[in-house]
C-alpha cells in the first residue's frame, strides 16, 4: 500500500536528517488524514490506493500552480522549494501512462462502447477514469479524447 511506502520514507528520512523530504512527507500524511476525514462523510473512493493518488495528484498540480505563481513573481527560491516537494510527492504516484499507452486506452474504450462522435466523449471520459484514474493525467486525457472523437 502507498501509505506504508510513505510511513517507511518518512521514517528513512527522519534517520537521514533529510528534511526536505520530511517536511513534505509530513505535509502529505497530513492531506491524506484530511481526506480521510472527508470521505467519512461522502463518498470515499473505492479502495485506500485510489484515495491516497487523488490526494497526491491534487498536490502536486497545486505546486505546480504555485511554482508558475513563483517564477513569473521573481521569487525562484521559493519556486525551487516547490519543486523539491514535488519531487518527494511524485516518489510515491505510480507511474503515468505514455501518450501511446493513452491513446491505446482510448482507443479501446472507443471500441469497446461504440463512441462514435463528440456526443460520446463524456462516456468515453467517465470509463477512462475508472480504469486508469491513478495512472493519467486527467487534463492531458480529455485532449486526447476531444482529438480521437473529432
Amino acid at each position: 500500500m502507498i501509505r506504508d511506502d510513505i510511513k517507511a520514507a518518512q521514517i528513512a528520512a527522519m534517520k537521514a536528517g533529510d528534511k526536505d523530504s520530511r517536511s513534505a512527507i509530513t505535509l502529505i500524511q497530513s492531506a491524506i488524514k484530511n481526506r480521510d476525514i472527508e470521505a467519512r462523510t461522502g463518498k470515499a473512493p473505492d479502495s485506500d490506493d485510489a484515495l491516497v493518488v487523488e490526494v497526491l495528484q491534487k498536490m502536486v498540480k497545486q505546486r505546480r500552480e504555485s511554482i508558475e505563481m513563483f517564477s513569473k513573481g521573481g521569487r525562484q527560491e521559493l519556486a525551487d522549494a516547490e519543486a523539491r516537494e514535488v519531487a518527494v510527492i511524485e516518489r510515491f504516484l505510480p507511474a503515468v501512462m505514455t501518450e501511446a499507452e493513452t491513446a491505446a486506452a482510448i482507443e479501446a474504450i472507443k471500441a469497446e462502447i461504440g463512441a462514435a462522435g463528440m456526443k460520446d466523449m463524456g462516456r468515453v471520459m467517465a470509463e477512462l477514469k475508472t480504469r486508469h484514474a491513478a495512472n493519467l493525467d486527467m487534463a492531458k486525457a480529455s485532449a486526447a479524447v476531444k482529438a480521437a472523437l473529432s
